[in-house]
This record gives C-alpha cells, structure tokens and sequence, in this order.
C-alpha cells in the first residue's frame, strides 16, 4: 500500500468534480418517464412497492422474491421512493443519480485509500462514473439494484482496506456487513469475496507466498464465501423458471455466446457506440471465427496477466477482477432472451478501468512523456465519454424514445417491436401498435407479448372476438405472461360474455392476488350479476392493497349505496375526490345522494349543485345525465324554475341522442318540478 496523502480539500474538490460530471450526464433524467421493461414489475404496477412503507411492505421484501430475484434493500429502496415521491419518476431518477455519484466518490476514496494515488484513483472513478455503458444502471429505474449494490461494493472496498490496515473483529463485522447489505441488493454480488483475494495480491499486498499465509487469507473469507453461497443457492431456486429461457441453446452455444460477449464488453468500453437496452440472443447462429476469435483473445490476455503479475500486478487484478464479476451473468447459465448487457458491466469493468489506467501511468512515466500530454489526453477522453454518455441517456427518455433507438442499432429484435407496440398502446396509437406486434411476430412466431399487445390493440379497437383469438395463441405461447389473463377477460366483458369475463379475472387473481386493477373490473361484473357481497369483498381488497385506487373508492361507495349505506358511500366519494379532485363520476354519485336521499341528514342541495355542476365542468356539456342532475339539485334547494329549465335542456340533448328512456324519466322529473316536488330516490343513479 502506498503512503502518499491528499488534503482534505483535494479530496472535497475531487469529489464535487465526480458529482459534477455525473449531474451533467444523467441530471436530465429528472425530466424522464418510467420503462415499459421491468419498471411496471418493480415500481409502478406493483401494488406492494407503489403503497410505500409499512410493516407488511418490509415484511414482505424479505419473505418474497421481486421480478425473479431476492434482493429486499432494493425492494425497500423503491419503496421508500414511493413513500417520498409517490409515483412520480423524477424522484425516482433523482435516487438513482444521487446514488450513483456518492459511489463515484467513495470509488475514489477507496482506490486512493488502497494505493495511495490520488489522480489514478480520481480518473478511475471518473471512468466509472460517466462512460456511457453507465447509462442503463443510471437512467432505468428498475436497475436500482445495480447503482444499490455498487454503493455496498465502495463501502466493502472502504471498510476491507480498513481491516486491511488494522485487523479487528469490529473492522471485519463491518466487511461482513457490507457484503451482506450488497448480496441483498443484488444477487451478483456474490463474487465480492473474490474480488477482495485479487485485493490482497494488489494493491493491498496482503499475498505471501508461504501456503499458510495463502491458507489464513482464504480462511478469513470463508464466512463471506458462505452467505455468498446461501444467496446464489436462493436466486438459483428462485429464478428456476427463468432459466435456461433460450431453450434450443445447448451448453456449447451458450459458452461460445459469453467469450464473443466478454469481447464486446471489451470492445464497448473503448468504442461505446450503438449501445441498446436489449440485445437478441444470437442462439446457436453465431459464427464460428468470432467464437475462436474472442477465445484467442481472452486467453492472450489472461497468459499476459499471469506473466506481468510481478512487474504490473495492477494488470492481473484489474483482468480477474472483469472476468470474475462476469461470471453470475455471463450467460453460462442462461435466465432471459438477451445476449448480453450493458447493465452488467456496472462493477466489472471498474477492474478494467484500473489495468488500463494504472498502464497508462506507467507508460507515460517509462517513456518520458510531458505531464500535459496524459492530462490532455485523460481530459479529452473524459469529455468525449461525457458527450456520449449525455447523448446516451437522452435515449431514455420515455419508452417510446428508448425501443426506437433500439431498433435503430440492432437487428432482428423482435422483444423491441413487441416493447415498442406497448409503448404506442399506452398513447392509444393502436394501428401502429399492430404494426410493431406483427413485425415482432414477423421475427419471432412464439413471441407470446406481441400476440397479447395484438389482442389488446384489437380489443381497444371493437374487435373483441378477434382479440381473443390473438389472447389464445398468446396464452399457449407463454402462460406465464402477467396479464393475459386480465386481457381476455377485459375482451369478454367488451363481447358481452360477463360470466366468462368473470371466470378469467379470477384466473388472473389466482395468478396474481394482488392485482388491484383486476380485483375492481371484476367486483364491476359482480356487481353486474347482482353478486354484491362479492364485489364488495373484491373492492375492499383492492384498497387494502393500494389504498391511493381512487376508483375502487368511487366502485365501493357505489356498493354501499346500494345497501343502504348512504353515509359510508359518501365518505368513500369524498375519499375518491381527495386523491382526483376531478373525477366525475364521484362527482356525479355525490350530486345524486345528496340531492335525492330520503333521509334528511344526508341531504344537502347546495353541495349536490356544486357537485354537479363540478361533473359538467370537468365533462363534456351535451351529457344529459349531468344536466339532469343540476335540474334535481335545483330542486332540493326549492329552485323549481331553475331545476325545469336545466332538465328542459336534459330533455333536449336525450332527445338528440335518441335516448327515449332516459327522455321518460326526465318528463317524469319535470313534472314533479312543476308541482313544486324535489325528487326521491333510494336506489343508485
């Protein structure tokens, strides 16, 4: 270990340089949206996370696995986000960067602390902290994990060169500590204990050659082996069902696929171009030249490494330090359809940005060069790594931004067509959202999300039952997809088919019992079929799960208006309204109780005015229905004149929509307003 020093004011001027550069990059994606990929799973669409903390929530995190994975602390991270944030994604975003530039720091102050070489350290972190492969862990919410962890892997390098320093039981507690916080922030973690034996060769110099010494080294991470250990046994299990997604690809392939992908990660560090958040797993299709090719490489370099262990022993720890924190997700062991990404080069490539900056060091000093010339040198790759990193992230921008980029540096990526036809169906461009499914078929016959989109296209079209013939080929492709379920039934209830919509929501619920959305369409049908007990059970559930579902309050008060409860059905439209002011159906509800209850304490005409004439405001003026219910607040306030001129015009409108009934029940109305008599009514609008 070196000795040299840096005031503390080097180390502050450094620091807020880190910070700076890592603002200036990814400050924008406090203008960004949420991911249609991994960000419903993890944040927005996920009842548990979306409520924010509680008891149940932590209790939960621990007991329960997030989008395949164990990782509690970054389940609790999401949920505090949305307990300070709610869901509104720049706060999210803000978490994400405010983590990412204080394990830029600690980087720096770990390395300087281990070395003793503050301007290697500084450049390394600066590498780190803003090369453009950074872009995936940074900009996409979902990658909490990734930014989470790195900030547990600083605090082990921290804490380990402390015990390194000074060997004690509280020093190591804290090692173990660390390294426990990381492992339950992402399962990768679990090759850290490797990393810190590279760190006792260099530059912590710990490694003896005697066998003991090797042996007492080896012995002290035996501990932190085995909670590495426990959590790859627990992701294993866990992600059982996930693995070896790409099916046809037998063991060989699959070993080919991670040399070329160690290779590309190589070559994306010094070439960071047509970077993608998805890259199509080639399959048994790559060629054979580049498979030798990487191979060759790789074992070039690792002999290099053995060679130069003495006169550059950065080289050898950097190299291993890459490969070993590959080896969870290089694609061995195969768990989802991508070749590779650049989410997995968060901490690997830390050990890389050490060989090559150290080398770089040494170079310039062995052959006498300037000191301006590395400095201009590290000053023009730095800013050119800012500029395309900035440039990078701009992609990020919402989802639609994100698959057409996507598309525009790949091929064949069907999972971008299938992504990108979600994204043009939540903005309800659905003729082009078909496009995008039927590429993503064109590519791929067994995509089961493209034949779902397709579904959902068509049924948001008027086309239920052939939606339903894309929702059955989707459900054979892949049953396990999250909502087809919910689509089939939401296409029955457009066909009219109630009884077999309901059957598929309490498909969907056995699957997913905490699917708020389903739980309320399906009490929506019960209550329907006059299944009022039920759908009020179903109701009750959805709050209970997401108490902020302003719909299943404006739902459950319409339930309980219909057994009488005018009382508890007005708190729950007053709570609808407390979480969107502008609802109108609330608005509608409470006009009509408040104007026509028989109880006189519930009655209040002056609030039921304001009420309907708050509904017109926020609606659409030829609504008859809302006109006709400024008439009957008129006339619970004993202005009968007035209530006959509003329903005249309710009157009018019914009649342009060629609505007779409702033209019957308003004549009906009229009449009474002439004979000066407000209306009475127990059931519901």
């Amino acid at each position: 270990m070196n000795g040299h020093r840096a005031s503390l004011g080097q180390l502050l001027a450094i620091s807020t340089g880190l910070v700076l550069l890592v603002w200036c990059v990814f400050g924008q994606t406090l203008g960004h949206q949420f991911i249609n990929f991994d960000d419903e799973s993890y944040v927005y669409a996920n009842s548990v996370i979306s409520r924010g903390l509680s008891w149940f929530s932590l209790g939960w995190a621990f007991t329960h696995q997030l989008s395949h994975n164990w990782h509690p602390l970054t389940a609790i991270s999401h949920m505090l986000d949305c307990q300070l944030f709610d869901l509104k994604p720049a706060g999210h975003h803000f978490t994400n960067v405010l983590i990412h530039s204080i394990a830029a720091c600690l980087l720096m102050l770990a390395l300087f602390r281990m070395t003793g070489a503050l301007w290697r350290s500084a450049f390394a972190a600066a590498l780190f902290a803003i090369h453009p492969l950074r872009v995936e862990s940074v900009a996409w919410i979902a990658e909490r994990k990734d930014v989470l962890s790195g900030l547990f892997f600083m605090l082990t390098l921290l804490a380990y060169a402390a015990y390194a320093r000074k060997r004690s039981v509280s020093r190591y507690l804290l090692v173990l500590a660390f390294v426990a916080c990381g492992l339950m922030a992402k399962p990768m973690f679990v090759t850290v204990p490797l990393v810190l034996m590279l760190l006792d060769f260099w530059p912590l110099g710990r490694a003896a050659t005697s066998g003991t010494r090797l042996s007492s080294l080896l012995i002290e991470k035996i501990p932190l082996l085995a909670m590495a250990a426990a959590v790859a046994l627990i992701t294993v299990q866990i992600q059982r069902h996930g693995i070896n997604v790409t099916e046809s690809v037998s063991l060989p392939w699959r070993i080919g696929n991670a040399l070329v992908s160690s290779m590309i990660y190589l070559r994306q560090l010094v070439w960071p171009a047509n970077l993608a958040v998805f890259y199509p797993h080639p399959g048994a299709q790559l060629p054979l030249w580049q498979i030798s090719t990487a191979s060759g490489c790789l074992i070039a370099i690792t002999v290099a490494a053995l060679l130069l262990r003495k006169a550059y022993p950065y080289f050898l720890c950097g190299w291993f330090w890459y490969l070993v924190m590959l080896i969870p997700v290089i694609g061995i062991i195969q768990v989802g359809d991508q070749a590779h990404a650049d989410r997995y080069t968060y901490l690997p490539e830390i050990g890389l940005a050490i060989a090559i900056t150290w080398g770089i060091a040494d170079f310039s000093r062995y052959w006498r060069v300037r000191p301006a010339i590395p400095t201009g040198a590290a000053s023009a790759a730095l800013g050119m790594l800012l500029c395309l990193a900035t440039i990078q992230t701009k992609h990020w921008r919402d989802s639609e931004s994100l698959w057409t980029h996507t598309l525009a540096v790949t091929k064949r990526n069907d999972v971008a067509h299938e992504r990108l036809s979600s994204a043009l169906l939540d903005k309800g461009r659905l003729d082009e959202a078909i496009l995008q499914s039927q590429l993503a078929l064109n590519i791929n016959q067994k995509n089961g999300g493209a034949e779902n989109d397709m579904g959902v296209a068509l049924s948001r079209r008027g086309q239920p039952e052939e939606a339903l013939k894309h929702f059955a080929k989707a459900l054979d492709l892949d049953p396990a997809l999250s909502t087809i379920h919910y689509n089939i039934a939401n296409a029955e209830a457009a066909a009219g088919n109630v009884a077999g919509a309901i059957a598929e929501y309490e498909k969907q619920l056995a699957l997913d019992p905490s699917f708020t959305e389903a739980h309320n369409n399906l009490a929506l049908l019960l209550l329907r079929a006059g299944r009022i007990a039920e759908a009020k059970a179903h109701l009750i559930k959805a709050i209970l799960l997401n108490p902020n579902y302003s719909e299943a309050h404006n739902n459950l008060a319409i339930v309980l208006s219909q057994e009488g409860e005018a009382g508890k059905a007005i708190a729950q439209w007053h709570e609808t309204l407390r979480m969107d002011p502008n609802n109108l159906d609330a608005h509608a509800n409470l006009a009509w109780v408040l104007a026509t209850a028989p109880v006189d304490s519930i009655r209040n005409g002056s609030a039921a005015l304001e009420h309907a004439q708050r509904a017109l405001k926020v609606s659409s003026q030829s609504n008859p229905r809302l006109w006709r219910l400024v008439a009957v607040a008129q006339a619970e306030l004993g202005n009968f004149d007035l209530a006959v001129e509003a329903a005249q015009r309710a009157r009018m409108l019914a009649e342009e929509q060629n609505n007779p009934q409702l033209v019957g029940t308003i004549d009906s109305n009229i009449e009474s307003f002439r004979s000066r008599q407000p209306v009475r009514d127990v059931a519901h609008k």
